[in-house]
């Protein structure tokens, strides 16, 4: 367990920079190059990463039940995760859910780790998509008040081609990828 809270802390602790620290990254980078930051971030970010991975299988081992999952949860998890495939395009394009949620990504952090709390309610599974949810809240907070340029509404067509890839990413992962990569499946 203690692994996973190193990694975890490691790695919301890098992402959380800019919003406790929001001169450092610049003094970084203009101290050491913008490719020398950004090289030495994404290290960092994997490396916390990979303990994250590593370590969750063996603390989820260890874990205590902490409350009993409700019936309907599986249900609404598919739905949040839905939700989340849908949003991740569009936090790299101008769109209609960009201009409306300003950072569609974090919102879809924060659908895709309430979705997993209503599966999983194990100790390990608390802490990994718990600080998730609370840290993907306050960076959306956090960039709201920051504000910063939304760019303009895109056409139409870009929004519907957002929605039917992160609808077909959805399906895939779902049916092959979940299993393939986590060896749990989402649906059986």
């Amino acid at each position: 367990m203690t692994a996973l809270i190193i990694g975890l802390l490691g790695f919301h602790g890098l992402h959380s920079i800019r919003m406790v620290a929001p001169g450092f990254r610049q003094n970084m980078i203009t101290k050491l190059g913008e490719g020398a930051w950004k090289g030495g971030y994404s290290v960092a970010t994997l490396l916390f990463l990979v303990l994250i991975v590593m370590s969750f299988r063996n603390a989820q081992a260890q874990s205590d039940i902490l409350w009993q999952l409700p019936t309907w949860g599986r249900h609404v998890a598919f739905l949040f995760m839905l939700g989340a495939f849908i949003l991740i395009p569009f936090n790299m394009r101008s769109s209609r859910f960009r201009f409306i949620t300003h950072h569609p990504f974090l919102l879809a952090i924060v659908l895709w780790s309430s979705a997993h709390l209503l599966v999983r309610s194990d100790t390990a599974s608390v802490l990994l998509f718990g600080s998730f949810l609370i840290w993907a809240l306050i960076n959306w907070v956090s960039n709201k008040r920051r504000g910063g340029d939304i760019p303009p509404v895109a056409p139409l067509y870009i929004d519907l081609v957002a929605i039917a890839g992160g609808v077909i990413a959805w399906f895939l992962f779902f049916m092959f990828g979940h299993e393939f990569l986590f060896g749990v499946s989402p649906i059986g």
